[in-house]
């Protein structure tokens, strides 16, 4: 099988080409701009190259209730001139061929599900941490959406009593976005995170937001396993302190071994590393070709 794949990021488009057992054959990048000039790219790359599907995970928020008039359309977003795109419809009338559609972050979790550090799980949750946070849920064999879909970088968080940095989120300042992401990193010590040391007292701060918000979701999804991505997430000295910020949250209330004995294994980096967004949309446009 020939299925097309497109990430789109709010930085990034990653188009690429995969077959069936999840193998990327081919791949393409480039600048998200304006919605004509990057569309026009994402046509061309696809022409010609006979695929049986295409699948998206986009940045959000987009409408995915297929009921909706405007279906497939992304919404609230403030990249300039996307708000409102009919993404999925442009598509369309460009490829005669089933779509998948959902979040990047959705995509994510399900790349993880089907190939990647989830496999053989019926549940798992994929947190992206770059220039904002992103959560991906995969329950009970699907993707949840619900009323829109899952925002979960936007939960409220429980500030460090170390910590008097107001957050920048526009929406709700001092949420996990607003206090956990690259940029509140920047802002915060006024250089890139990959530029601090791995002791710097950033890290333990990092671990505390996301121990928080990875204890919250353990309480709330009980999720088979929880999986770390994005850029922030290169900082590999994270994980073993949000393993230990998430043992000292839950304070041996939840006794699954998974948590009381099994967090290394439990808590991890994507399987699929950087591809586990386009894996992701791959896997969306293989499961919309089967009709599931």
């Amino acid at each position: 099988m020939r299925i097309g794949a497109i990430e789109a990021g709010g930085t990034k488009f990653v188009c690429g080409i995969g077959n069936e057992e999840g193998v990327i054959e081919d791949r393409v990048s480039f600048p998200t701009e304006s919605p004509e000039s990057t569309m026009a790219n994402v046509i061309a790359y696809c022409e010609g190259k006979g695929v049986e599907a295409i699948g998206i995970g986009t940045f959000g928020p987009i409408d995915i209730d297929k009921a909706s008039p405007t279906y497939g359309h992304v919404t609230t977003t403030p990249k300039p001139g996307w708000s409102g795109f009919d993404f999925l419809g442009t598509m369309k009338r460009n490829f005669d061929v089933p779509f998948g559609w959902d979040t990047d972050v959705n995509a994510a979790a399900f790349g993880e599900a089907t190939w990647g550090a989830a496999k053989g799980l019926d549940s798992c949750v994929y947190y992206t941490v770059g220039t904002g946070v992103g959560v991906g849920v995969y329950s009970e064999g699907k993707l949840v959406h619900g009323l829109v879909h899952p925002e979960g970088g936007h939960v409220l968080t429980r500030r460090h009593a170390d910590d008097d940095y107001e957050g920048f989120c526009p929406y709700h300042g001092d949420c996990l976005e607003g206090m956990a992401a690259g940029p509140a990193l920047e802002k915060r010590w006024k250089v890139k995170g990959s530029e601090l040391a791995v002791d710097h007292p950033a890290w333990a701060l990092e671990a505390y937001y996301l121990g928080q918000a990875v204890s919250n979701v353990i309480l709330m999804l009980s999720p088979k396993k929880v999986i770390l991505g994005g850029g922030v997430m290169h900082q590999l000295q994270l994980f073993p302190m949000i393993r230990e910020e998430v043992r000292k949250q839950l304070n041996g209330y939840v006794s699954a071994k998974e948590i009381v004995s099994g967090l290394d294994s439990f808590i991890v980096p994507p399987g699929l590393g950087d591809n586990a967004g386009l894996s992701g949309s791959l896997a969306l446009g293989l499961a919309a070709l089967q009709g599931k």
